[in-house]
């Protein structure tokens, strides 16, 4: 029976029941579906297997309530007038008929009152066997890859992803991954299974990516775990409306306070404001708990007077606020409004990735926000490059940023070399911020790409071909092969970064290593132990020069723990998304000194396996730019 067939024969099971006739039956199925087997080895985070089933005792029907065996049913007669209360015969006028006690029309609008609503015809429903944005064709990766693992593997996967990655590269695969079109795991709902991938995504900042995975699923099939989700995602990319179809289809009934704002900033938008902004303020005035303060209510009240003919002001007060909750910065964001600054300054970067690609913000800010979201590999070189050139000329932007805008173009058009690279230089700056100077060279990709191979430029050609590689230019910095020294950064990074040694297929010698290794300025020789695992992943050092070098530099690569075995698993079965998605567990953390030699060699070894070579060479010339 369909869910519609099913909600209209409950309207007419109650109506019988009023009539006074009463029809029970009871019938059980039992239907039993085997544990998948996962792919990871015996005793790695197994599911418990499911309860057996206790057999009913017997198939028969359950007897119909008041009809024990043996006993007689009675009519129940009223009593007739005079007192006596014995049964007797029915005699008089006729009984009305059960069709002619009850109206047809009323029926029909009790079963059309029941019947659930939906955005879209049912007949439309997309079908949650595979939930992604893009298809295996448009670059996602394979779609079957997941369709008989494990849901309750993958959904403790995906919960532990709790943090940002380390690695630019890296987060650029997991979005991939994440945003793919993918089968619906064993035991996962598909709307659960999109709600888990949309939460990562919002956890590393991908904001544009959660709000169009989660739009992939209709209205009408929401699950709590995916309203929450959705609602956080609109929120992110200050699409508040967005929300609205969930708000009044699967999540009609949630009692939370950012529901019940969320309903009445809605209703505001389909010309009941007036209701609407009174209902906010008996919500301000009484409170409605989960955590909300008197700023919360305003900011939806703000957002919902936008919405009416009086453009009713309404004031924020952020006196007392003593933090930014997504719902705050959302909000505020979307009414065009900045958070104070000492609200922002003790949220650190959080907001950072929403801020740079919020187009209501003034451009400084998304400027000083895309210094760190760059780096996280949120923007491309591209939209950092449109987003400077917006500042370049405009009167209403301060002269710090317009001269920066300035040496962005020097960097590309000047007439000489020498000055295009004085250029770079001033923009990369020192090495005080970290996340500033490498989303520095994510904006001067392009002009590194664009510079001449030059002798006079060799000392400068590490931070070149490293600027070149966050954009992936493998090819233009191959170029620079003949030129770079044997043992210094540039060669380090072309030796990880280029479809093959130096251009090649030589492998690397234990003395180039050594002499990078001796001019290794980095702590405890991080950038040499990240070299060796990246090579040692991609199969570029020999095993007998790569186990003496680790010697020497104090790396254990053969160290066996059950996230090493689950990657080396998945790469063995040749499982892409798997493989993805437990390199994105590896690399959680703030910066690369968190990052062990061995998870990085497990994680480009993995990927290389399973087909993502270039994907494993960018995160690992990555980590040894980094490092």
């Amino acid at each position: 029976m369909s869910q519609d067939a099913a909600r209209a024969h409950g309207v007419r099971f109650r109506a019988l029941m009023l009539a006074g006739g009463l029809i029970a039956a009871t019938s059980a199925v039992v239907i039993a579906q085997e544990t998948p087997e996962s792919l990871l080895p015996p005793g790695f985070d197994e599911p418990q297997p499911a309860p057996t089933p206790t057999p009913r005792a017997t198939s028969r029907p359950a007897p119909i309530p008041g009809n024990a065996p043996g006993s007689v049913s009675v009519p129940v007669i009223q009593a007739l007038p005079g007192g006596s209360s014995a049964p007797a015969a029915v005699s008089g006028p006729r009984l009305p008929s059960l069709d002619e006690t009850l109206d047809p029309k009323l029926i029909a609008e009790l079963i059309e009152a029941q019947r659930p609503k939906y955005d879209i015809p049912p007949a439309a429903t997309r079908s949650l066997a595979s939930v992604g944005v893009v298809a295996e064709g448009e670059g996602g990766l394979p779609e079957a890859a997941t369709a008989g693992l494990n849901g309750r593997y993958l959904r403790a996967v995906l919960e532990g992803t709790k943090r940002p990655l380390v690695s630019r590269w890296g987060s650029i695969l997991l979005r991939r991954a994440l945003a793919s079109r993918l089968a619906t795991p064993v035991g996962l709902d598909g709307a659960d299974w999109a709600a888990l991938r949309a939460r990562v995504l919002l956890r590393m900042g991908e904001v544009d990516a959660a709000r169009a995975l989660v739009q992939e699923v209709d209205s009408g099939q929401y699950t709590p775990a995916l309203e929450d989700a959705a609602l956080d995602a609109y929120l992110a990319t200050g699409d508040v409306l967005g929300i609205c179809p969930v708000s009044a289809i699967s999540a009609a009934r949630r009692q939370g306070a950012q529901w019940q704002a969320v309903r009445q900033i809605c209703r505001a938008f389909v010309g009941e404001g007036s209701g609407a902004m009174a209902e906010l303020e008996r919500l301000r005035r009484r409170g409605v708990g989960d955590g909300f303060q008197n700023v919360d209510l305003l900011l939806a009240q703000k957002f919902a007077g936008s919405a009416l003919e009086s453009r009713k002001a309404v004031k924020i007060e952020w006196q007392g606020v003593e933090e930014l909750t997504p719902w705050r910065y959302g909000l505020a964001i979307a009414t065009g409004l900045e958070p104070p600054p000492a609200l922002l300054q003790k949220a650190g970067n959080r907001y950072d990735p929403w801020s740079a690609r919020a187009p209501m913000l003034p451009l400084t800010s998304r400027a000083a926000a895309a210094d760190f979201a760059a780096a996280r590999g949120i923007l491309s070189g591209t939209a950092m490059v449109d987003l400077w050139s917006q500042m370049h000329g405009d009167a209403d932007v301060p002269a710090e940023w317009t001269a920066r805008a300035g040496r962005l173009r020097m960097a590309y058009v000047a007439a000489s070399p020498a000055d295009r690279l004085a250029a770079m230089r001033e923009l990369w700056g020192d090495e005080s911020d970290p996340m500033r100077a490498y989303s520095r060279r994510v904006l001067t990709a392009y002009a590194a790409a664009r510079l001449p191979v030059s002798e006079a430029f060799a000392d400068d050609s590490g931070d070149l071909i490293a600027s070149m590689l966050t954009a992936g230019l493998d090819a233009n910095a191959g170029r620079w092969s003949a030129v770079v020294p044997e043992g210094g950064q540039g060669w380090a990074l072309l030796a990880v970064g280029t479809p093959g040694t130096n251009g090649g297929n030589r492998t690397v010698g234990g003395g180039a290593l050594d002499n990078f290794y001796s001019d290794d300025p980095s702590d405890n020789a991080r950038k040499s132990r990240f070299l060796l695992a990246g090579l040692y992943g991609l199969g570029r050092v020999e095993r007998g020069v790569a186990s003496d070098f680790a010697s020497e530099i104090g790396v254990n690569l053969t160290r066996q723990t059950k996230w090493t075995r689950a990657i080396q698993s998945a790469a063995t079965s040749g499982n892409q998304p798997l493989v993805a998605t437990l390199a994105g567990l590896g690399m959680q953390g703030d910066s690369w000194s968190q990052m062990t030699a061995l998870h990085l060699y497990h994680i480009v070894s993995a990927l290389r396996r399973v087909g993502l070579e270039p994907e494993a060479r960018m995160i690992a010339a990555e980590a040894v730019a980094r490092g």
